[in-house]
């Protein structure tokens, strides 16, 4: 049966316990407006751990669009209810208080250059928040897996420099990005799209498989620009950025390098609601 905590004291008390009986924990952290992709992070938690611990909560300090903040979906009871059929033993919906308490210190990270591009260029901020608002759940929880999903690919990289420089032992699982059927990645956002945007929003991973399909034959410079012209003639898209980098450092890759890997990452607004996709190149 699926337990809701919404005090830190209660939810550690209960995984103390569990801790003491050498259970597992497995760990997802989540913003709410639950999906399929979110779904399959606890459903590979349920199979890789003996308990698995899903949170519920808006981060503010990630924001730095208040707009964006104000308007991102809420629904907790069907959040609850999605985690419950799906076997997840515990939720945790804290309150903005119980995250950062007045008395609570919060950190300043540093990540070089992961922080500098891409979502770091036009997010200032946002991965200070990210970074901040995840040790934090990883101090409360002690999970020895935490899940995360590939959508966000430079987040995933900065967490994993996160635990890296607190030394942290949690080992953390990568799980592929889940689509819909007609290719639009999932995201809690999608449903702020109107029924004429969410019906063109599938061209940003059309756009994307003909990259992959391209990338053997043109440059990284014509790929580059193939791909902001293709966007372009998409009167409901405006494009943030687009950018081929390597998996490791995130920075952008050249003609000399791209045979070690690459990730094709775009951003894009539709109308006020920004979406953002990846794909890996070059394998």
């Amino acid at each position: 049966m699926t337990e809701v905590f919404n005090k830190i004291e209660a939810l550690d008390e209960r995984l103390s316990e569990l801790r003491k009986q050498h259970k597992t924990i497995g760990f997802v952290p989540t913003m709410g407006a639950l999906h399929k992709g979110h779904i399959s992070l606890i459903e590979r938690s349920n199979r890789e751990n003996d308990t698995s611990v899903c949170s519920v909560f808006v981060n503010p300090i990630q924001f730095n669009n208040q707009n964006d903040l104000l308007k991102y979906p809420h629904t907790p009871e069907s959040d609850i209810e999605m985690l419950s059929n799906e076997g997840c033993d515990i939720i945790f919906i804290p309150s903005r208080e119980q995250m950062y308490p007045e008395s609570l210190k919060l950190e300043n990270y540093h990540f070089g250059t992961l922080e500098t591009v891409m979502e770091g260029k036009f997010r200032p901020g946002h991965f200070n928040g990210v970074a901040v608002v995840v040790k934090r759940f990883f101090d409360i929880v002690q999970p020895n897996k935490a899940y995360f999903g590939l959508k966000d690919f430079q987040q995933l990289a900065i967490i994993k420099d996160l635990v890296r420089q607190i030394g942290s032992k949690i080992e953390i699982v990568e799980c592929g990005i889940i689509r819909e059927v007609d290719g639009l990645a999932m995201s809690s956002r999608n449903s702020r799209l109107s029924a004429i945007q969410r019906k063109v929003a599938p061209y940003i991973y059309e756009v994307l498989l003909a990259v992959k399909e391209k990338a053997g034959e043109m440059s990284i410079e014509e790929l580059k620009a193939w791909t902001l012209e293709q966007i372009n003639r998409e009167d409901l898209m405006k494009i943030e950025y687009f950018e081929i980098v390597s998996p490791i450092s995130l920075m952008p890759v050249n003609e000399q390098n791209k045979h070690l890997g690459s990730v094709a990452c775009i951003a894009l607004y539709m109308d006020e609601i920004r979406l953002i996709d990846n794909i890996i190149l070059f394998l």
